[in-house]
């Protein structure tokens, strides 16, 4: 009889362990599951903010302008010769070429340059090139305006006439921009060009 208690007794001990045990083993389980889904919340509001991709370059063209401007012409240009510092015989400009269009255009070069008589006629005319500055792109931007620089001399040499006027005077001038043929005609009020015409012209750079 005693053997049966005691029997009974140890099996009812070794019950109440695993009891315990399973309720240990449930508990844990248990716990385990809100630390996962509070694991996958967390992470949802952080895709969501997620900087968004940064927009596509724009383009650098604009309307109405190409990938190169055209040369400058006659037909959308103004001219005009500025006097400057005049001294010991030496005269002294500018020429001065004004992009009168509604585009860019580029002038690379040196100018055509001739005299005109009242009558029309050609008076005598020469120009010498120099490189001060010599010849680099320029653009113009509508409105814009580049010169070049100019020198003769007004003292009669070689056989030209010291009593009078070196060589006949010129009312109006034409000058070609570089790479063209049509002229663009000016008013000239610098008087008589001595040397048969010699003009000492650079190429045109920014004004």
């Amino acid at each position: 009889m005693s053997r049966r208690l005691i029997a009974c007794g140890f099996l009812g001990m070794a019950l109440l362990v695993a009891a315990c045990g399973s309720e240990e083993k449930t508990s844990t389980g248990a716990a385990s599951v809100p630390v996962t889904k509070q694991a996958d919340l967390s992470a949802a509001p952080a895709s969501s903010s997620a900087p968004a991709p940064p927009p596509p370059a724009a383009s650098s063209a604009v309307e109405g302008s190409t990938a190169s401007a055209a040369r400058c012409t006659a037909a959308t240009l103004s001219g005009k010769v500025d006097q400057g510092d005049a001294g010991a015989g030496n005269r002294y400009a500018k020429l001065v070429f004004t992009n009168t269009g509604n585009q860019p255009c580029t002038l690379n070069g040196y100018s055509g340059f001739q005299l005109v008589a009242g009558s029309g006629g050609e008076v005598a005319t020469r120009t010498d090139r120099t490189t001060d500055p010599g010849p680099s792109l320029v653009t113009l931007a509508p409105g814009a305006s580049a010169m070049a620089n100019m020198h003769w001399s007004v003292v009669a040499q070689d056989d030209e006439s010291v009593e009078g006027p070196c060589e006949p005077e010129a009312a109006s001038a034409s000058a070609i921009p570089p790479d063209e043929t049509a002229p663009v005609q000016f008013p000239w009020t610098f008087g008589p060009v001595c040397g048969a015409g010699t003009i000492e012209m650079s190429a045109f750079y920014p004004a």
